[in-house]
């Protein structure tokens, strides 16, 4: 944005009367410099944050239509409907599987690993079966589609992708193999004949790269580089063309699939160390001497770090790099660093007369204690220590806690409301009594709800008395581990902040999900409250 100040300057001579007078005015155009950690248009925006300063961001774009199995047409009833997902084409007469949380799950012997890496869906494909113990190493299931634009001769790209593993015996290290077309009239290949194998085994196709890759039980990300020697305009995903022979199925999954040029991946912010909490950590894109470098945290130039490596001993915050040559700028996706942090809370009776180390201090009163400590990554740990000192006379604690919880007094557990006197055993060295006076906090989460509309329960949020204060966070989970709704800084009982059960304008899915918030309460401190729910329509 370009602000013009415009000035006027009198130029005269007074004696007792004016002589002449000339008024001169002119502008002074001001412009956003994008590199001095300045506002130097005077409108409120610095550096990357004003438009003045925009760059492209160099991100990757994938090629394969619908990398991560998201769209659909319908949702998936049983084994074999990758139909369902849009774009995508069964590429083999062995069919692969598409699984969505809206509908099939998987099969019960291969459990799709969770959580998902994007979204809600994924395919499954077997490199070989096994029927009534019997061998049958040519079944081979492939995934095809036709590409968004082609792959250019003598271009390099990258395919990064993600395999699921389930448990050892049905999936095994497994290689990888990426084939390509010069035409989509080639999709699918071997149509009725079940053992034909994989593409290479006919005309028209060419093996592009591979990749071994082995897990159990959870997602793998993988990547193969390929510079293709002839355009490719469509492409296959499946197992190698090698036959396994095995007693039972094989099986695997594949999901967010992105090619693209492997240029738009190389420039992306990586570390330089692999510990964040060491003085030694630092962040660094790949360095051309044909370059320029500028660094930014919170889109505001880090004045002197125009190197491909960032110093380190930054503060935590939103990293990015701007990257020009003589006719061109882009700059990098964000880096978000942040230091891990940990925090323990103890609760602790002791008795009078007695002391308690920690740290460096003997403490002999009541209250709430806080220590920083490192831990053997050099990242910060916070103990806080709630010490209450139980005197000689029977002293009355009075606590609050959720219906779910339980409060210990030396060897007792409580988690019924009400008065409670506990003699403190010889363990403590003492044999004074302690009142426990328990109580819980008034929240309430419903168990049950049911977004239709009918103006009841249509909607789930924490409810909670005078001692709830707010929702710092609320986050709510799907089976598979997936975050399907996130607040910040809500009022409770809020319908209008309250997860409506909606997500791009469809209803999720009935079922079980599970809800974790923190919550401000007027004691001032922040306690964790997580329990499920029930979606029914």
């Amino acid at each position: 944005m370009k602000f013009y100040l415009h000035f006027s300057i009198f130029i005269g001579s007074i004696l007792l009367f004016p002589i002449s007078n000339w008024w001169i005015s002119y502008s002074v155009q001001l412009e956003e410099v994008c590199d001095n950690g300045m506002d130097d248009d005077l409108d409120g925006l610095i550096d990357l944050n004003d438009p003045d300063c925009d760059c492209p961001v160099i991100e990757p774009i994938s090629l394969v239509p619908n990398p991560s199995f998201e769209e659909k047409s319908c949702c998936p009833e049983n084994r074999s409907e990758l139909n369902c997902a849009e774009t995508w084409i069964q590429a083999s007469e062995p069919t692969t599987d598409y699984i969505h949380t809206c509908g099939w799950l998987g099969w019960d012997d291969f459990p799709v690993p969770t959580p998902i890496p994007d979204g809600n869906g994924v395919i499954g494909f077997r490199d070989g079966r096994a029927r009534m113990g019997e061998s049958d190493p040519t079944w081979k299931e492939y995934a095809g589609a036709c590409l968004l634009g082609p792959l250019r001769t003598g271009v390099s790209y990258r395919f990064e992708f993600w395999v699921g593993f389930a448990a050892q015996q049905h999936s095994p290290p497994i290689n990888i193999h990426f084939f390509g077309t010069p035409d989509c009239e080639f999709l699918p290949f071997g149509v009725g004949n079940e053992q034909f194998g994989c593409p290479t085994n006919g005309p028209n196709w060419v093996l592009l790269g591979t990749k071994a890759v082995a897990g159990g039980n959870n997602w793998v990300k993988a990547s193969i580089d390929v510079t293709p020697t002839q355009d490719i305009n469509a492409i296959a995903i499946g197992p190698s063309c090698n036959n396994r022979n095995s007693s039972v199925s094989l099986y695997y999954f594949l999901d967010d699939l992105v090619l693209d040029e492997q240029s738009t991946f190389d420039f992306t912010i990586t570390t330089n160390g692999e510990n964040p909490c060491t003085n030694d950590f630092g962040l660094q894109v790949p360095h051309f001497d044909s370059l320029n470098y500028q660094w930014y945290r919170e889109g505001i130039a880090l004045i002197g770090e125009t190197e491909s490596t960032l110093s380190p001993n930054q503060m935590e915050g939103q990293y990015q790099v701007r990257v020009t040559n003589s006719v061109d700028c882009k700059v990098t996706t964000v880096y978000p660093y942040v230091k891990p942090s940990f925090e323990t809370n103890i609760d602790l009776v002791i008795c009078d007369g007695d002391t308690h180390a920690f740290g460096d201090a003997a403490l002999t009163t009541s209250g709430i204690y806080e220590r920083t400590i490192k831990t053997e990554g050099n990242c910060d740990s916070t103990i806080i220590l709630d010490l209450a000192v139980a005197s000689n006379k029977a002293d009355t604690l009075a606590i609050k806690i959720f219906r779910s919880e339980s409060y210990e007094v030396g060897p007792y557990t409580y988690g019924t409301e009400g008065d409670h006197l506990s003699p403190l055993l010889s363990s403590y060295g003492c044999d004074s009594l302690v009142l426990l006076q328990l109580e819980f906090y008034e929240v309430y989460a419903p168990n049950v709800f049911s977004p239709n509309d009918d103006g009841v329960n249509d909607s789930f949020t924490i409810m909670g008395g005078d001692d709830l204060i707010s929702i710092t966070s609320l986050q709510i989970f799907d089976r598979w581990g997936g975050l399907v709704f996130e607040g910040r800084e809500m009022t409770p009982g809020d319908p209008f902040q309250a997860w409506d059960g909606l997500k791009n304008g469809d209803y999720h899915p009935e079922g079980v999900y599970v809800f974790s918030a923190l919550l401000l309460m007027d004691d001032g401190k922040e306690r964790r409250y997580s329990g499920s729910l029930a979606l029914m329509r």
